[in-house]
């Protein structure tokens, strides 16, 4: 049994951490923090983790947290994680950031598209990239791991494959993205207010979300050379999911079957990445509550493009759940321990 401490608890990832946690048998949750929060207990915010109606939400005391935690999981926002990460690192306990603070191999690349300094570079130099189908070697050794981000996650599942075998051209990648508003955060935004939300569609942070970077760093290392691509995010009326359709022109000549046969064998082992069968693709609401990722593939002979089209729960396998994910390994635990979970349908 280990203990754990989840670091900004009081988001909707600190709650999905706190959901899988507790279906899990080698874990004892024995600190979650939250500033505006401190004093309250956890069911005070989230009624639904009703496990947990004893354990209350204290400040971020770094020292004291020491004490009380093997294993830390960090969900604090963007560049307030910085330090803590380094902290806790420093002092020999495991970590698992959630933010994106240690995600960036180059941290001029992170100070350009997060308009902030990294005062940690020697931390970030220990930091493993925690996508387990490409890197579960190096995090079965790692001490710190720099969890994925939601959209990444499902754009990278869907095209590393393709890229691995030279089946696509590298210079012209479009990633179309759709997220439930989930992905924003938990807080007050008017952008993502109900009646700004329902019945709308819209994209935005066309050409400079923040996520392009990390699908980029990811893609390059898989193909050997830097990629860019174009990435543009879509905010859809729904809690949570997301659904990625990536295209890309073909250098070979296939089909949909071969191109589905080559993802089966080479995700044949993964537990959690599933390939749906020629003329079928993922649902958003197939994927809900679960760590699976759903891909479906299709090859258009009229314009020689391979479409890749994936789906994950951005708060499950997109966060949470893929922390958990990453834990397993780090601790040489079962993978799938407390995460073999079916999606919520309908």
């Amino acid at each position: 049994m280990i203990r754990v401490a989840i670091c900004g608890g009081s988001g909707y990832t600190g709650a999905e951490l706190l959901r899988i946690l507790h279906h899990h048998p080698e874990i004892e949750v024995t600190a979650v923090t939250s500033e505006k929060s401190a004093g309250k207990k956890v069911t005070d915010l989230f009624p639904h983790l009703v496990k947990y109606n004893g354990l209350a939400y204290v400040p971020m005391e770094k020292e004291s947290l020491l004490s009380k935690a093997d294993f830390f999981f960090m969900a604090l926002p963007h560049a307030a994680s910085q330090e803590a990460v380094s902290f806790f690192y420093q002092q020999g306990k495991k970590v698992v950031d959630l933010s994106a603070d240690f995600r960036l191999i180059d941290p001029k690349i992170y100070e350009e598209w997060y308009k902030t300094s990294h005062n940690y570079t020697d931390t970030l130099k220990k930091a493993v990239y925690g996508l387990p189908e490409l890197n579960r070697k190096a995090i079965r050794k790692a001490r710190l791991i720099a969890n994925p981000g939601c959209y990444p996650t499902s754009a990278i599942l869907a095209l590393a494959p393709a890229i691995k075998e030279g089946l696509i051209d590298v210079e012209r990648i479009i990633v179309d993205s759709k997220s439930g508003t989930s992905g924003a955060g938990r807080k007050a935004d008017m952008a993502i207010s109900f009646c700004e939300v329902n019945d709308g569609f819209k994209a935005y942070g066309v050409g400079v979300h923040r996520h392009t970077p990390e699908i980029e760093q990811a893609l390059s290392l898989v193909a050997g050379k830097q990629i860019f691509i174009d990435f543009t995010p879509h905010l859809v009326p729904m809690d949570r999911g997301i659904v990625t359709t990536s295209y890309a022109k073909l250098t070979k000549t296939t089909n949909t079957d071969r191109v589905i046969a080559l993802y089966n064998k080479m995700y044949s082992r993964e537990p959690f990445v599933k390939m749906l069968e020629p003329g079928y693709y993922p649902n958003a609401k197939h994927v809900r509550g679960s760590n699976y990722c759903f891909i479906g593939a299709r090859v258009n002979d009229r314009t020689n493009t391979l479409v890749m089209v994936s789906s994950i729960d951005n708060l499950v396998k997109g966060a949470s759940g893929q922390a958990v994910q990453n834990m397993n390994i780090m601790m040489g635990y079962d993978e799938t321990m407390a995460l073999e979970g079916l999606a919520l349908c309908p």
